[in-house]
């Protein structure tokens, strides 16, 4: 947000999307069955510029379903998740097929065009399809760097009741902190990328005003690397197992929800369902 640069990380957390093609020409009709409250705007537009993409808009129309364990608006990337899912199940109900980059550009133009997204989260999109560590010039669409980290380690998520939605944020507050947050993204091509993790997340959290606490006491805890993730609210620690059971009794004390899941290394696919 601050540069135009970013760096995301895969894990195991997941969104499916399901498309049926039906008889109506130009109408899309998205339904969010984990959150039937959020807007389905994104859903809708994604689908229908995969469906323009093939001139397949003027003959038919969809119904789109999401579903989705990845909790809305406190910077877990769910917009960018869904979008990916719904691109992929687009194209797949049409039997056509795009490059992955392609399949993943398409998710992105789409959350521009929805406002879910400040730059167009092309780093998020990215580790969402590929999945591991993916570092990126989002202002170009390109993949930078991609890393594996280890399998050993745990990824821990502090998740406050609040919620923050891109259209809150205004980038004038990041102006402070871009010369530091470009040192952050050379720190994570080098291959320091759970110092840079941290650092990123401390930044974000004082232009955002956000308390430290969760990420300070997940250190002091002895994980690897914490700090906030996207826009926020939420907190990501990394940690070893010899460390998990103190981080999550350390968290247990501040308020909110603990996610506790691990990388994810596998690319996003689709599949036909039978009727």
């Amino acid at each position: 947000m601050a540069t135009g640069k970013g760096a995301a990380l895969g894990i195991d957390l997941h969104t499916r999307a399901k498309v049926t093609i039906t008889d109506q020409p130009g109408t899309f009709v998205a339904k969010n069955l984990s959150d039937p409250k959020e807007n389905n705007a994104l859903a809708e537009i994604t689908a229908r510029d995969v469906f323009s993409r093939f001139r397949a808009d003027k003959r038919f129309g969809a119904i789109i379903e999401t579903e989705s364990n990845i909790p809305v608006a406190v910077g877990l990337k769910s917009s960018s998740a869904a979008s990916n899912a719904v691109a992929l199940a687009s194209l797949r109900a049409l039997g056509r097929k795009a490059p992955d980059l392609g399949t993943v550009k398409i998710g992105v133009q789409a959350s521009l065009r929805a406002r879910v997204t400040i730059t167009g989260a092309f780093d998020d999109a990215c580790a969402c399809y590929f999945g591991g560590i993916v570092i990126t010039d989002n202002t170009t669409r390109k993949i930078l760097k991609r890393f594996k980290p280890k399998r050993s380690l745990h990824v821990l998520i502090h998740v406050p009741k609040m919620k923050k939605y891109t259209r809150d944020v205004n980038p004038a507050s990041f102006s402070s902190i871009t010369p530091f947050i470009k040192a952050a993204h050379r720190e994570a091509l080098a291959g320091d990328y759970w110092n840079a993790m941290s650092l990123n997340g401390l930044l974000y959290s004082i232009a955002l005003d956000y308390d430290i606490t969760a990420a300070t006491t997940a250190l002091s805890s002895g994980a690897i690397a914490a700090g906030l993730t996207g826009k926020g609210p939420a907190v990501a620690a990394i940690v070893q197992e010899s460390k998990r059971e103190a981080v999550r009794d350390a968290w247990r004390k501040i308020k909110g929800q603990i996610i506790e899941t691990s990388f994810n290394y596998s690319k996003a696919s689709a599949k036909k369902v039978q009727a």
